[in-house]
């Protein structure tokens, strides 16, 4: 082998490692660019989620202050929990007989 055959060789093998180097590089960057973007948007529904139950606690306070029946109030409870004493402070129903 002569040397020129051998620099063209080396040439043509770096230039290859080059190009593999960047190829691999590329798909991690937009992983990292979709990853920050998907932050963003879960931050973005977070304070969406707390800005919606700021309002529906004040809301559920309001309309206890008021005693307006008809506005819907915030549930804290599980859906199995008992039912809560009525306002005036009478004793709540016993259940139904099954």
């Amino acid at each position: 082998m002569t040397s020129d055959l051998l620099r063209k060789v080396l040439v043509a093998g770096a230039a290859v490692a080059a190009l593999s180097v960047a190829a691999c590089q590329k798909p991690a960057d937009k992983a990292a660019d979709a990853a920050n973007a998907a932050s963003t948007d879960a931050n973005a529904a977070s304070a969406d989620a707390a800005a919606a139950n700021n309002a529906a606690g004040t809301a559920a306070t309001d309309a206890s202050k008021t005693g307006d029946a008809s506005a819907p109030a915030a549930s804290t409870g599980s859906m199995n929990s008992t039912p809560a004493a009525p306002a005036d402070g009478a004793a709540p129903a016993a259940p139904a007989p099954k």
